[in-house]
């Protein structure tokens, strides 16, 4: 199944140290740095992505939706905000998105639909992983280090809900 990566760009932006400082200095600054990032690691990972920002200083944005290095980039119409267009695309998308906000409103909607949630700081951090070329997986942090311990299993199994174990699966694979 190809993942969506639907991203709410100025959460992502006001999450982070380095954007938050471009975005101060000018809001351009950070859309066109956070753009940039993600270009780099679509090239790598190979997931649509989709940027939604808020688009209340209209006359900036003449394009509502755009593709800027291969990402695709909506602006909220008039009367609209940047939320309501994310709701209206995990609706359409459902269990093909990964939602990535820290809005706890917009979590809680992606995951009624079936959709996966990553926070702003997670995700950030898979995109510095992704530069570095490395993984964030724990079976690649130590590979070789020897079992200890007893193999006999104690108690009932803890494994989670299937949702629960999909949901795992699609952020895996950011």
């Amino acid at each position: 199944m190809a993942l969506h990566v639907i991203i709410d760009g100025y959460n992502l932006i006001r999450q982070s140290g380095e954007l938050s400082e471009l975005d101060r200095q000018a809001p351009e600054f950070g859309r066109s740095e956070l753009i940039g990032r993600l270009a780099e690691y679509q090239r790598i990972k190979r997931h649509k992505i989709t940027l939604v920002f808020d688009g209340s200083q209209r006359y900036f944005f003449p394009n509502a939706e755009r593709s800027e290095k291969g990402i695709g980039i909506r602006f909220s119409r008039h009367g609209q905000t940047a939320d309501d267009l994310i709701m209206k695309m995990v609706r359409r998308e459902g269990e093909r998105a990964v939602v990535v906000s820290s809005d706890r409103e917009i979590a809680g909607y992606a995951a009624s639909k079936g959709a996966s949630v990553v926070g702003a700081g997670d995700f950030e951090m898979k995109l510095m992983m992704a530069r570095a070329g490395g993984s964030d997986s724990p079976a690649d942090e130590a590979p070789n280090l020897p079992r200890t311990g007893n193999t006999k299993k104690k108690g009932p199994a803890r494994r989670p809900p299937k949702s629960a174990r999909r949901n795992r699966k699609k952020v895996g694979k950011l």
